[in-house]
């Protein structure tokens, strides 16, 4: 298994990496543009594409973080992996109802 998540993480990273820096160059465009929330909005509602490229970052992220903070946890706590797993997965899913709520508010029309 701790072979598994270790390349998990890996590989999520990998792919996470140009989806960071897609996302950042996206923020930096719109903030230096003066984009308003409405504009930006108009610009990624309806579309198939953004959503698609949210909708996987919310997944990639979604597969890291868990279990990152697994391992932050395994090393830094006293608790037991009997008790981080659980933990790590509710905190996995709660990051993806969260992501996925707020990709369907910035894609739906």
């Amino acid at each position: 298994m701790e072979r598994s998540l270790f390349k998990a993480q890996r590989i999520s990273a990998l792919l996470l990496a140009p989806w960071v820096l897609i996302h950042l160059g996206l923020i930096l465009y719109a903030v230096r543009g003066g984009l308003t929330a409405s504009e930006i909005l108009a610009r990624t509602q309806g579309s198939v594409f953004w959503g698609l490229f949210y909708g996987s970052f919310v997944l990639l992220v979604t597969i890291h973080a868990p279990i990152g903070l697994r391992n932050i946890l395994r090393e830094w706590t006293p608790l037991k992996n009997n008790n981080i797993n659980p933990m790590c997965f509710m905190f996995g899913l709660f990051i993806f109802v969260m992501g996925i709520r707020a990709v369907t508010a910035v894609v739906a029309v």
